[in-house]
């Protein structure tokens, strides 16, 4: 394939999982009379521009349609994150009624709704019904769109500017990251500032983050791929942050590049040498890492065969597009995990994709007593273990599988 930046040919793998459906592709009891689409899943790495993408087998619409069933506002420490990004932003920016805020992939409006509270004016922007339903019922305006450069000109035309735009976890999600990130781009008022946050490439190769790639996941970042794309846009970095997000992120500041309102902070050049120390532009940095995954799978597959054997009860928590990676690569199924609990009441009821695992209720660990846990969305381990702290009274371990098996 051609990379999506900078259009060489691509033949570098770095991670083969097989196949599988889309992660959020959830199944309700009648889906299961269905056959699921499966599609390889295959992450190649271009070795010009350092992008790291899927292999080009599912489209957009394919992924996030109006069934698709991810919401942030199910996590506290997402919650916590977007408040405080808003009340950051606002106190840095001086941010007030006279000012848009824009928040690309806005979901279901947690995020928005903090600087909708302050009174700063918003709009989001998100292609998905439910979860713009979702936000609409907040009392928020959202346009249901995929944004490209096209829509972006479209609202621009219509009186658009945003002084801060928000891209929060969502420039790995499209196809067109070039275009993409040119529409942002496009939206920013003079002076305007996007940020744009996603998950850290050098820390997903470095601490095994394999269940990190999905189907939704065109592109894995690192400062030093995203900047090149950034510059095409029209864009320059002057700041960059790392965050404890989704397991490592970045939170990369950009303005318009003919902008010379703010000076470029240290931290972008101190970042740069970190991924070039690192071996970010070289192949070598890459290799190794199906090895280091297929042992991980190998971990969990006898964890769970082992608590099998011993009649030990296992139950997942965390219906998350990560943990359907891990348990569609694993091969696990109901027979090794007979159910996985999450607290979003939209997932409740179906199955997961692939595995076919049932998705029900909290109610379920205090019912049936697990000797064990699997949190899989592992970065939320610390929350989710202090949420279900009570099922150590009778003994209960939790346990996660990335970056390797731990039981405590």
């Amino acid at each position: 394939m051609k990379c999506r930046h900078c259009g060489v040919e691509v033949t570098s793998v770095f991670a083969d999982l097989g196949s599988s459906p889309p992660s959020n592709a959830y199944l309700s009891q009648e889906g299961l009379e269905s056959a699921e689409t499966w599609y390889p899943l295959r992450v190649l790495v271009c070795e010009t521009c350092w992008l790291v993408q899927t292999e080009d087998f599912a489209t957009a619409s394919d992924l996030f349609d109006a069934e698709y069933a991810y919401f942030s506002g199910f996590s506290s420490s997402w919650i916590e994150h977007c408040s405080t990004y808003a009340v950051n932003m606002i106190d840095r920016f001086g941010l007030d009624s006279t000012n848009t805020v824009v928040e690309v992939a806005s979901n279901d409006g947690t995020l928005l709704r903090f600087f909708a509270e302050q009174g700063v004016s918003c709009l989001g922007i998100e292609p998905t019904t439910k979860t713009a339903d979702a936000a609409r019922d907040l009392g928020l305006d959202v346009v249901e769109e995929f944004l490209n450069v096209e829509v972006a000109n479209r609202l621009v035309a219509g009186g658009l500017q945003a002084d801060l735009l928000a891209a929060n976890n969502v420039v790995a999600h499209v196809p067109d990251i070039d275009g993409f990130v040119k529409a942002c781009g496009r939206l920013l008022a003079v002076g305007g500032v996007a940020t744009f946050e996603f998950p850290h490439l050098l820390r997903l190769v470095t601490e095994n983050q394999f269940d990190t790639i999905y189907h939704e996941h065109f592109s894995y970042l690192s400062l030093t791929s995203f900047e090149a794309v950034a510059v095409r846009a029209g864009l320059e970095i002057f700041e960059v942050e790392e965050l404890p997000t989704h397991g490592g992120s970045l939170r990369v500041f950009a303005h318009a590049s003919d902008c010379d309102l703010r000076m470029v902070a240290p931290s972008v050049e101190r970042l740069r040498r970190a991924e070039e120390s690192a071996g970010i532009r070289e192949s070598s940095f890459y290799s190794g890492f199906q090895n280091r995954i297929d042992l991980i799978k190998d971990e969990l597959v006898q964890f769970l065969l082992d608590a099998k054997t011993q009649s030990r009860l296992v139950l997942g928590y965390g219906a998350a597009a990560k943990g359907n990676t891990l348990l569609n690569y694993a091969g696990v199924r109901p027979d090794l995990l007979p159910m996985v609990i999450d607290r979003n009441p939209a997932k409740q009821g179906m199955y997961l994709p692939g595995s076919r695992i049932p998705i029900v209720a909290e109610e379920a660990i205090g019912r049936l007593r697990p000797d064990c846990i699997l949190i899989l969305p592992w970065n939320l381990r610390s929350e989710v273990s202090e949420q279900l702290g009570y099922a150590r009274d009778w003994g209960a371990t939790f346990a996660t599988a990335v970056p390797g098996l731990q039981e405590w």
